[in-house]
């Protein structure tokens, strides 16, 4: 079974140590990832710890996170009560 990641403790991983971004409801660990990217590792240190869902679909295809994600992918999204 998946991890449950709140969107709060996303938020805590973006440094050097540790971080995570979200895209769709699927939580990501790209700490390791940084120096792989084709697009530069600058762009993953601006989105980590934030939901990056609209910034990946606009700038990659269903293939990427197909081929990068099994390995990447930590968790998913917990759903937070709603007041």
């Amino acid at each position: 079974m998946s991890q449950q990641i709140t969107k709060a403790e996303v938020a805590q991983h973006k440094d050097e140590k540790s971080m995570y971004i979200i895209v769709d409801d699927g939580v990501y660990d790209i700490t390791n990832f940084l120096e792989e990217h084709p697009g530069g590792a600058k762009i993953l240190k601006r989105m980590a710890g934030k939901d990056a869902t609209k910034a990946f679909w606009k700038y990659h295809g269903k293939g990427v996170l197909e081929k990068y994600g099994g390995k990447l992918k930590i968790g998913t999204v917990k759903e937070e009560a709603k007041l």
